[in-house]
């Protein structure tokens, strides 16, 4: 339940929601574009209902799933360091969710006295309404403008920035890793234009790393990852009436060696068929045919230079964790 705010609180959040029918229509068409080529794959985004972000919460306290302890432990003992480079005023965050591993950086922002505003985006309005008034309590004077949205289609709703009040634009958990490289590239030139003139880029991205490791992360020992994986079959369920048996298909993750990242994928036990009905679409599947759900590309420094320099970056600085296996990259626009 939200909390009761005061008058002089509740003037410091604005709440804009921008989702409308098209998010259905945005779920119809990558089934009838995905699932009719002869490989067969899904965007990762539609994990994520209800149902999902509940699993991917539960994967992020598995002990192979490294990458979130691995970014929160980067925020936990460089958030002043990063404040102090930027002198970032404000926070703008893609994927916000409950703005767990933000507040780090919120707090040290708060602490060199320059925090003034943050302008979470994400998927889920009650997440969004929540999270900023849980922090316009904790930090006075800040303010919230919050985006109810989707990060690929909706950054032209993010307020521009204040002139002299530098803002940071953090893309968090190494979600560019879902991106294929020209996609990649693409997305972080959209990223670049909201940064202004002074801003920065703000950049989790996993490592290139032993494949034991990395295949581990992906396929947990509970199981909780399979069924994650598996839930994208109840979403097209529910959402098109389709008739996907969920049990029915074996959880599948690897690292590919040659492009450097993890596939994951479904493959089905036996021969079946599918009836999509709202989209009035019949699908087949060969025994061990599979659908890909999800990449998750890992990063060297090279790699992510050379995304940046495509989309008018530089790397600025790379935080890395103890262990050396996640990077805070922060990026701006040349000088």
């Amino acid at each position: 339940m939200e909390p009761v705010l005061a008058p002089s609180a509740r003037s410091r959040v604005i709440v804009e929601s921008h989702l409308g029918g098209g998010e259905h229509r945005t779920l119809a068409d990558d089934v009838l574009d995905g699932l009719t080529r002869p490989f067969k794959e899904l965007p990762p985004k539609h994990f994520y209902d209800a149902r999902g972000a509940d699993l991917f919460d539960q994967i992020c306290e598995q002990p192979e799933y490294y990458p979130t302890r691995s970014e929160r432990s980067i925020l936990a003992t460089r958030s002043a360091e990063i404040v102090a480079m930027t002198g970032a005023a404000e926070l703008v965050e893609l994927g916000s969710g409950t703005a767990a591993k933000t507040r780090l950086l919120l707090a040290a922002m708060h602490e060199a006295g320059t925090l003034d505003r943050y302008v979470p985006i994400d998927v889920t309005e009650g997440m969004v309404r929540a999270s900023a008034h849980a922090l316009v309590e904790e930090f006075d004077g800040l303010r919230v403008h919050g985006i109810v949205g989707d990060f690929e289609r909706h950054l032209d709703r993010v307020p521009p920035p204040v002139a002299g009040r530098p803002r940071i634009v953090a893309f968090l958990g190494g979600t560019l890793g879902n991106f294929t490289p020209g996609s990649r590239r693409r997305f972080l030139r959209s990223l670049s234009a909201l940064l202004g003139e002074d801003g920065y880029l703000l950049l989790g991205t996993d490592l290139v790393k032993d494949v034991a490791t990395l295949e581990a992360a992906y396929d947990d020992a509970a199981g909780v990852t399979a069924e994650f994986n598996r839930n994208v079959l109840h979403v097209l369920n529910r959402e098109l009436d389709a008739d996907f048996v969920p049990t029915s298909f074996d959880h599948v993750a690897f690292f590919d060696r040659d492009r450097e990242w993890i596939e994951m994928r479904l493959r089905a036990q036996r021969p079946q068929r599918v009836h999509v009905r709202k989209l009035d679409l019949q699908l087949t599947f060969a025994a061990g045919e599979e659908l890909r759900t999800e990449i998750s590309a890992k990063f060297t420094r090279e790699r992510i230079e050379g995304d940046l320099a495509a989309a008018g970056m530089v790397l600025e600085d790379r935080l890395l964790d103890a262990d050396g296996l996640f990077a805070l990259n922060l990026a701006r626009k040349p000088n």
